[in-house]
């Protein structure tokens, strides 16, 4: 009885896999920014399975280090392509909101988003049930969608006036 108690209580503290991808198109700058939440935990022991090595993302020993695992794991995990161009996604930094990591990139400036195509398989290895929500925001124009382990890949159109 005392292990049935345990694994409702884990299943209430953390009953759920999901990632949130955001992606905005500034149209007067021409940036488009991608910021990407896990929970730090899964994203952990992600990192430690992929790249073997002891992975502590809210007291990292080397900090540098860390965020070359980060922009590895995430450039390996998510890719979008632009009119049917891949873009490089340019690490920023990343920051601990509760339970989450907050990781930042940027990419090459880029003038009008037709098609936006999205590729996102984060944390599937670590968890089947493992859903990663996407947000585009296009010249104020915002479409979403949810990928559930294994669908990865979801392309937004955006129609101009």
């Amino acid at each position: 009885m005392p292990q049935l108690l345990l694994l409702f209580w884990l299943n209430i503290f953390h009953p759920f896999y999901v990632s949130v991808t955001e992606i905005v198109h500034h149209k007067n700058t021409g940036n488009v920014q991608v910021s990407v939440r896990v929970f730090f935990d899964d994203f952990e022991k992600a990192l430690e399975n992929k790249y073997k090595k002891k992975v502590n993302i809210l007291k990292p020993s080397n900090r540098e280090e860390l965020e070359a695992l980060i922009t590895l794991y995430i450039k390996n995990h998510l890719k979008i392509k632009v009119n049917g161009k891949v873009l490089d996604l340019k690490f920023q930094g990343y920051e601990i909101e509760e339970d989450a990591a907050w990781c930042y990139f940027e990419t090459p400036k880029v003038k009008v988003i037709k098609e936006l195509y999205v590729e996102n398989d984060i944390l599937f290895e670590q968890h089947s049930s493992q859903s990663n929500m996407i947000h585009a925001i296009v010249d104020g124009k915002r479409k979403s969608t949810k990928l559930d382990n294994p669908k990865k890949e979801v392309n937004f159109i955006f129609l101009s006036n």
